[in-house]
């Protein structure tokens, strides 16, 4: 706990005191993704990927395993005191990257941290009232009220070392939307399996073992080397050519020609993402729009006929060459608690569609624009250019904005949006309380921080609330199953379909892929 010299201006090795990197070597590992880490900053952002990625290299008190099991982690043993109380004992001896020690100060400042300005990681949090030390190594966690799910919610409370933050300036999180940067934006020092080592923003992070790290690891890793690589194409022939050794975003279109590859290995599951179109519901006229002086998207009718309009088994077979799983709700059947019941579609029904447009005084449509990322989901930008042909067709002009997902992710953030498409995959609670909790909720400072269309039912938040006390597993699924059906009857978004997980590697890499799409680099494994 002792700060450190100040150490801003130096290299990612030298501010942590790291010796030169290792040569590369047999057990290396280079892979890609299709968009770069957008801070390393833990707190700064709300992005799956890049929550994904910086959990190799920051820990929480407990963590998810492979199997989306809670286990350990900074964390070795915690108990109930009260129905509001939890009580933790701390892991002893453990050091963050630059050699400083761990211990509750640390995890009381970053407390402090994730709810201060800037930091997006304390939307996660909202239902808890205190977080104190009570001992060297022992803290308590205090709800507002019975919180079961606690040790969900924290998996992404992410530690912090006190006298590295304050001595690099950053005490605080830095503000992503606002582009501020921090001693945290582009330099790390965790507690985690990996360090880094080198940090190129939009061509390569390069990360080595962290030799002191409190867990045994499973991997044999000597260096690691991220690449964000783009262009489908490019990442697919890099890996063809031995460019790189994996992919954890392997274009569908590509999938049949990389199996036939006998060097290469195609790894394939279900992710427990949904994708779905949300609506500006707050603003009184829209901001890309042909209609003047109101918002139709505010008219449940129109909603309605968008629904109607989407043949979302088109999109199924079409875009997403059969490899995904049309969802009628807007959480995956496989999220904790989820009512696979709700999980049936409106029925296609394009003439319906026409009916409630007229019905609602758009009897000839209307213009409306959609934000779209084209590089962060499964076929992301064809899934958009799909939907705006289907919407056009009764009569909806979709003015489509498709845009890298730094810049995307900014335009949503900010609200700068009438439509938009995004995904949300109950993370990193893996239960249907997260995006209960996170995407439908009201938006306020302690929830509903993904609500960016500002949807608002006082029904479903008190619904939401009593979800998050409930002891007993059946009476709350029943209620999130009415919740669900609340904002289903509203349509309040328009959910798709969930996304499926494709990895690729040569032969002889072990890659443990789990339903949460999250690489974790302590259980690769390479020949």
């Amino acid at each position: 706990m002792r700060p450190p010299a100040a150490l801003l201006g130096l290299g990612v090795a030298a501010m942590l005191g790291l010796g030169a990197a290792a040569p590369a070597q047999a057990r290396s590992l280079t892979w890609a993704f299709n968009a770069d880490v957008l801070t390393l900053d833990p707190h700064s952002s709300n992005n799956t990927f890049t929550n994904s990625f910086l959990g190799n290299v920051y820990e929480a008190l407990v963590r998810h395993n492979d199997r989306i099991e809670i286990e350990p982690a900074l964390a070795e043993s915690w108990e109930r005191v009260t129905p509001t109380i939890w009580r933790f004992r701390l892991r002893q001896g453990v050091t963050f990257h630059n050699g400083e020690s761990f211990d509750a100060d640390d995890v009381v400042f970053t407390w402090n941290r994730v709810r201060g300005p800037g930091s997006l990681a304390g939307n996660l949090l909202g239902q808890i009232r205190d977080l104190r030390k009570t001992g060297p190594f022992e803290i308590e966690i205090e709800t507002h009220r019975p919180f079961p799910i606690l040790l969900a919610a924290i998996t992404q409370f992410t530690i912090m070392d006190e006298g590295w933050s304050r001595a690099n300036g950053a005490a605080q999180a830095a503000n992503l939307a606002q582009q501020q940067d921090s001693g945290a934006t582009r330099a790390a020092n965790g507690t985690g399996p990996f360090r880094i080592v080198d940090r190129r923003p939009d061509e390569r992070t390069v990360l080595e073992p962290n030799p002191g790290w409190w867990d045994r690891p499973v991997h044999n890793l000597t260096r690691v080397t991220f690449q964000p690589i783009r262009s489908a194409a490019t990442r697919t022939a890099s890996l063809l050519s031995g460019a790189i050794d994996a992919s954890v975003e392997v274009p569908l279109q590509d999938i049949p020609r990389l199996a036939a590859d006998p060097r290469v290995q195609v790894i394939e599951g279900p992710e427990l993402r949904t994708i779905y179109l949300g609506f500006d519901h707050e603003r009184d006229e829209l901001l890309h729009s042909d209609v003047r002086g109101r918002n139709p998207l505010k008219d449940r009718r129109v909603r309605d006929a968008i629904q109607r309009a989407i043949d979302v088994d088109a999109l199924v077979r079409g875009v997403m060459r059969g490899k995904a799983w049309p969802a009628g709700m807007m959480v995956s059947p496989y999220l904790a608690g989820a009512p696979a019941d709700l999980n049936e579609r409106a029925p296609f029904d394009p003439e319906g569609a026409r009916r409630l447009l007229a019905e609602a005084g758009y009897p000839s449509g209307f213009g409306v624009g959609i934000v779209c990322p084209n590089d962060r989901y499964v076929n992301d930008e064809r899934t958009c250019q799909a939907i705006a042909g289907m919407l056009a067709r009764v009569g909806i002009r979709l003015q489509l904005q498709s845009e890298p997902t730094q810049i995307w992710s900014r335009r949503t953030a900010n609200r700068d949006f009438s439509m938009f498409m995004l995904g949300h995959a109950g993370l990193p609670l893996a239960d249907s309380y997260s995006t209960l909790n996170e995407v439908l909720r009201t938006n306020s400072r302690t929830a509903g921080g993904l609500n960016y269309g500002r949807w608002s039912n006082a029904e479903f938040d008190a619904l939401v609330d009593r979800i998050a006390e409930a002891a007993d597993e059946t009476s709350r699924r029943a209620m999130i199953r009415e919740a669900l059906a609340i904002e289903r009857a509203e349509i309040a978004h328009v959910p798709l379909f969930q996304q499926p997980i494709a990895w690729a590697a040569r032969r002889g890499i072990e890659l443990r892929q789990a339903p949460d799409n999250r690489l974790r680099l302590w259980l690769v494994r390479v020949e």
